[in-house]
């Protein structure tokens, strides 16, 4: 009969439990739960607030967030939590394509510099578009842009990811927030599809035309850094054992 035991070749018997593969994915779906609802609260949350947004009973949040807290993923600070510090490192490595956030470093920082424009560079993944490096220009605080932020393909620059039909920039005059005007451009590989999508937003009443050149000059410059490799991160040498 099969117990679920099998041996390696090395004579070292191991045990294949699939109850416990089980048990294994509970825990990572509910500590990718946890995070992800600390990522949506933006600030530091308790227990109590965890367990309702996750569904998940305050017993078994609070030995996840033990665990999290442990490898860093995770702060404490009293009986509050937030993303920690390991989190943020692993997320840093994550390229959409290859040398893409390096090579749109300098492009962003001079187009907010010339224009004053909050500055969003965003990808897309599944039906939604993600935002992967941003600027903050002179529409803070009313529209704050950051990193890591998901929205719908009905905004200007969702559209210029899907590819817009008639070319040129997709312009957003007040269509999706008050107050709040757009121009967006797609950004392309060296061979010619669509990567990203660059957006410059500026409050309404500011000219879109000449911050729609200026969108198109900076994703020519992303996409002439890519051509180059200029973005592409070099290795990283090991760290040296600590003694």
């Amino acid at each position: 009969m099969d117990t679920g035991t099998a041996r390696r070749t090395d004579g070292i018997e191991e045990t294949a439990a699939p109850g416990r593969q089980e048990r294994g994915r509970g825990v990572l779906e509910g500590a990718f739960a946890l995070l992800d609802a600390l990522r949506r609260n933006g600030d530091e949350a308790g227990v109590t607030e965890l367990a309702l947004a996750c569904g998940v009973p305050k017993g078994s949040v609070h030995r996840l967030l033990d665990q999290l807290v442990g490898v860093g993923a995770v702060e404490r600070r009293g009986n509050r939590y937030r993303v920690g510090p390991q989190l943020y490192r692993l997320g840093q490595a994550w390229e959409p394509h290859p040398g893409l956030r390096p090579a749109a470093r300098l492009p962003l920082q001079r187009l907010r510099a010339t224009t004053g424009a909050s500055v969003v560079l965003a990808v897309l993944r599944e039906d939604m578009a993600i935002t992967v490096s941003s600027v903050p220009g002179d529409l803070e605080p009313l529209l704050p842009v950051r990193d890591g932020i998901a929205f719908h393909l009905d905004t200007a620059a969702g559209k210029a990811l899907r590819g817009h039909r008639r070319g040129g920039a997709v312009f957003d005059r007040e269509d999706v927030m008050e107050g709040v005007c757009c121009a967006s451009l797609p950004v392309r590989a060296p061979d010619g599809r669509t990567v990203a999508a660059l957006a410059g937003m500026v409050p309404a009443g500011r000219g879109l035309d000449a911050l729609a050149q200026a969108v198109a000059e900076a994703g020519a410059a992303i996409t002439r850094t890519l051509a180059r490799g200029g973005g592409r991160r070099r290795p990283v040498p090991p760290a040296a054992p600590v003694l």
